[in-house]
């Protein structure tokens, strides 16, 4: 069956747009946490947050007109093109149906969603924008990918929220690795807004200013923004093409707790790690890197070292969160992941957890890659995905051998 590998990438970030400036961000440990200005924040005792301030979608996409398209849609457009121009990604080259989309979320378009329910509070159902109505549905920020790029295959929107992205890439790598497409696009997109803010600050998983995952003192996540997208292709089409390649796909797995709707399960978690290492072919002694779910909640990184430990024994390899750095991007927080996990491969560095101060007891032995990036030969990295609901997906990467 085809060997699926990873010939462009696409990152729209608040530590930076496109491959270099993402890298370098990543490799600085650049904070793109600041004051959120997407929405009154004035009422949160809570305001910091990922935001993309710079963005600018009318410089990057050349088919779509952004101001038909809701924020979600813009960030998977335009990484996916960004993921295209890197890759030398041309559609009319290709067998036309050949060449599809998967994007994951966990909002979809929120931002669309709370201009529309002000509306409805304002001036009643009547004053609802069509144009709004029309931004809405979910599946447009696949079919956002499919239009700006011209893609003719499966367009597919997957809304299984923090991990959304890893269920993207690995339903894109089951489409090329089974021959049913030659190329795809899979990653994900989402957006700062209000409700997802408020929400978490209910739920008493805000913290104030810094996130800081696998510290002992760690107190929570930040919302972040952004797009992740990965041109994922067939091994044989991308040598025939004579396209750069960054790593191969090596596998994924999935399950779901099926228990508590917040709460991880060690166990559970641990077993998706065994199945993604099965699937992929590899020991766990063969993984170089742990790209790591790591939101900076005390229940999730507890959790996550538990279950770590349980599959990797009492030496795991370095395991470090970039969401200390560009906050919890929700349904492109996986994507962004496996980026990192790509960029440790191809370019001999681990990304760092930065604001990390303090080892906690209960899981000494990790190694966080405190606060500074490490030049490492990494040829096998493990990105790890969970969601609420315990939805759990992980992807492994590889050098190409």
């Amino acid at each position: 069956m085809p060997r699926v590998v990873v010939t462009g990438l696409g990152p729209v970030s608040s530590i930076g747009t496109g491959i270099e400036e993402f890298a370098r961000g990543l490799r600085a440990g650049r904070s793109g946490i600041s004051e959120i200005t997407g929405f009154d924040v004035s009422g949160f005792p809570h305001r910091r947050g990922g935001e993309v301030h710079d963005f600018a979608p009318e410089a990057t996409l050349r088919r779509l007109t952004p101001a038909e398209w809701g924020r979600s849609s813009q960030f998977a457009a335009v990484a996916a093109r960004l993921a295209a121009t890197d890759g030398g990604f041309d559609p009319a080259g290709d067998e036309p149906g050949r060449a599809g989309a998967v994007i994951g979320t966990t909002s979809g378009e929120s931002v669309v969603m709370e201009a529309l329910t002000e509306q409805i509070v304002t001036t009643g159902f009547d004053g609802m924008s069509p144009g709004l109505l029309e931004q809405l549905p979910a599946n447009r920020l696949a079919h956002a990918v499919s239009a700006e790029l011209g893609l003719t295959g499966e367009s597919l929107t997957l809304a299984t929220a923090c991990s959304a992205s890893n269920y993207a890439i690995g339903y894109a790598y089951d489409l090329v690795h089974s021959g049913q497409a030659d190329v795809m696009f899979a990653g994900g997109a989402d957006s700062v807004c209000r409700w997802a803010h408020a929400g978490f600050f209910r739920l008493g998983a805000l913290t104030k200013d810094a996130c800081t995952p696998f510290d002992r003192d760690r107190s929570g996540i930040l919302t972040g923004e952004g797009g992740a997208i990965l041109m994922l292709e067939s091994l044989e089409h991308a040598r025939r093409r004579g396209a750069r390649i960054y790593a191969e796909v090596l596998g994924y797995g999935l399950n779901c707790d099926a228990n508590h709707p917040v709460a991880p399960d060690a166990a559970s978690i641990a077993d998706c790690m065994r199945t993604a290492q099965r699937n992929a072919g590899v020991k766990p002694s063969e993984v170089d890197y742990v790209c790591a779910h790591g939101t900076g909640t005390p229940a999730n990184d507890t959790v996550e070292a538990r279950a770590i430990f349980e599959v990797f024994g009492p030496k795991p390899p370095p395991v470090s969160s970039i969401k200390s750095m560009i906050g919890h991007t929700m349904g492109a927080a996986s994507g962004f992941g496996a980026i990192a996990a790509i960029f440790a491969i191809d370019r001999g560095f681990l990304p760092p957890t930065i604001n990390w101060t303090t080892p906690d007891p209960a899981f000494a032995d990790l190694d966080p890659v405190p606060n500074t990036a490490r030049q490492a030969r990494v040829r096998v990295v493990q990105n790890n995905g969970f969601a609420f609901g315990g939805n759990n997906a992980i992807t492994l990467f590889g050098a190409l051998a």
